[in-house]
């Protein structure tokens, strides 16, 4: 009987990562999570119900040291590594570029394209050495279509489509997949705290999107490498 898949996640501890996790463990999944604080390690488990099929371990998403010493540990625990969820990411936004805090900058392609190849660089080679395998980055709406006063965050996302389409072309015939999810605003707690007048039925909930990158993740989605998918509709309230 073949052994349950295993996903790296990062940015678990996040709204729409938390939901990925869920989504993925839900599908029968293991789930390899990287995560700063044990306080918000601690967090997702509650939240989750403290599944045996869970683990994670300390990281520095950035770092690719660290984040090779985190896939090799994550594949000695499962015996194996199937695929990364690269949903970590923040955003920032201090208006006009000459204005903006250089610092902001740095900050922005850390947390948003650095993560991604570094996390993506860590896991790869445990893929490639099962000629199989799938990868999902988290890009954004407005990188594709502008977001004036947030050039920071607007380039590191775009940096991430970037990398998405050629990682998938230098491992189309090595087996494994990438592809890269495009959200608009996603309904959360601090989206709708942030803008309190906005129309919320129009935001797409961290489910919705968690439920694209779990199928992007499966051998269902086999077809598909290369595509910058938008997942920005919004989605039926219960």
């Amino acid at each position: 009987m073949p052994s349950a898949p295993v996903h790296v996640v990062t940015g678990a501890t996040g709204f729409l990562g938390r939901e990925v996790c869920r989504e993925l463990l839900a599908r029968g999944a293991q789930v390899a999570v990287p995560y700063r604080g044990a306080r918000s390690w601690d967090d997702l488990r509650e939240a989750l119900g403290d599944p045996s099929a869970l683990w994670g371990a300390p990281a520095d998403l950035a770092d690719p040291a660290s984040m090779e010493s985190f896939a090799a540990e994550a594949a000695r625990t499962f015996g194996h590594l199937d695929g990364l969820a690269a949903v970590a990411g923040a955003w920032t936004g201090s208006g006009p570029l000459e204005g903006a805090p250089v610092e902001e900058w740095r900050r922005m392609l850390s947390a948003n394209l650095d993560t991604f190849w570094s996390a993506t660089r860590a896991v790869l080679p445990h893929l490639l050495a099962r000629g199989a395998g799938s990868v999902v980055a988290v890009g954004a709406r407005t990188a594709t279509e502008g977001g004036a006063g947030a050039a920071a965050y607007v380039v590191a996302k775009a940096g991430v489509a970037a990398l998405t389409r050629v990682l998938a072309l230098e491992n189309r015939e090595r087996g494994v997949r990438f592809n890269c999810v495009v959200p608009g605003t996603i309904d959360t707690p601090s989206n709708r705290r942030d803008m309190p007048g906005a129309d919320f039925t129009r935001w797409t909930p961290p489910a919705a999107i968690a439920s694209v990158i779990a199928y992007l993740l499966s051998p269902a989605s086999a077809p598909a490498t290369g595509a910058v998918i938008p997942v920005d509709g919004p989605s039926p309230r219960p």
